[in-house]
């Protein structure tokens, strides 16, 4: 199955402009929503601008390392800095996790205790609010198709504008029937939910950083396209990662045949056409050993193997 490289191209100043618009928008909110949570004494307006501040730094930290993923290689970072955005991700989803722990925490406290609260600040204010975060998730919606990094701010915003419609549905109903269990409960939800994302997409930056085969791509296919080459006996010692998060990349050893030995280049460029062309593996290394003198019982992922294993056995033992 081809490595799908497809997604949205937006020219870099352009999507800094747009990430810098939406630092500033929910910067502003997050201090107008505190100050009135206060005010009201809703914790759950205050839930939203502590969701809103975790966007406003999180948006810092894409904004960040969005320049920074734009260096070149170098001698100190010779595959680029493009990981960055993967290390930024992690970060912002890690922030959501703490945030949405908080606040079931404060709910919960509340819900013993329910306080007064002011119905009509919290309307307006999560009104506000819905506006700032629906703002924010257009200008980040194209963007997050083609970068890890914007999707994890863009589900940020999508939680905040799903939050601030249960903020002011929570209002109402203290406008109008005097519930106000209902505005903790509504911040154990708005928490829930936001752990819920959180967790279910943290992995697939932490697999990147692990250093995990793409998801996309099917390693049994890959193996299998390898060996079945013209030339080809079998392959080992199998590395296949990402090095950023739309280049996939793969070395391996491969054993030749007598007649593949002798027409190595070919064999080669067949093999990294093949990958290139079947799975979008622009980035391969070959290692190539003769049928007569491969590696005996290698492992096919890594680079272990009996004898190796049992090499390192013998160090420790003496």
């Amino acid at each position: 199955m081809p490595h799908d490289h497809g997604h949205a191209h937006i020219d870099p100043a352009s999507g800094d402009r747009r990430v810098s618009i939406a630092i500033w928008a929910n910067g502003l909110l997050t201090v107008v929503q505190i100050a009135g949570g206060i005010l009201a004494g809703s914790l759950a307006l205050i839930a939203d601008a502590l969701h809103n501040f975790s966007d406003m730094a999180s948006l810092v930290i894409a904004f960040v390392a969005r320049k920074i993923a734009r260096r070149p290689p170098d001698e100190r970072m010779t595959f680029g800095y493009g990981r960055i955005e993967i290390v930024a991700a992690l970060i912002n989803y890690t922030t959501l996790i703490l945030v949405g722990v908080y606040l079931i925490y404060e709910g919960g406290m509340r819900m013993i205790d329910p306080p007064e609260v002011q119905g009509w600040t919290v309307v307006i204010l999560g009104g506000v609010a819905l506006l700032v975060d629906t703002l924010t998730a257009l200008l980040t919606y194209s963007m997050q198709k083609g970068s890890v990094n914007i999707r994890a701010l863009f589900l940020h915003n999508l939680s905040d504008a799903l939050a601030s419609v249960a903020v002011i549905v929570g209002g109402s109903l203290i406008i109008l029937y005097d519930m106000r269990w209902v505005d903790p409960a509504i911040t154990i939800g708005i928490a829930l939910y936001i752990l819920y994302l959180a967790v279910t997409e943290i992995g697939g930056p932490a697999r990147t950083l692990m250093l995990g085969s793409p998801p996309d791509i099917d390693n049994a296919a890959v193996i299998e396209a390898m060996r079945s080459a013209e030339g080809v006996s079998d392959v080992h010692h199998v590395h296949l990662w990402q090095m950023q998060e739309h280049e996939a990349a793969l070395d391996c050893h491969v054993v030749l045949t007598a007649d593949g030995w002798m027409q190595i280049e070919a064999v080669k460029s067949a093999m990294k056409k093949r990958l290139g062309d079947s799975f979008g593996i622009a980035h391969s290394s070959l290692e190539f050993e003769r049928e007569d003198n491969a590696h005996q019982n290698a492992d096919l992922y890594g680079h272990g193997g009996a004898a190796q294993k049992e090499e390192r056995h013998v160090h420790r033992d003496t």
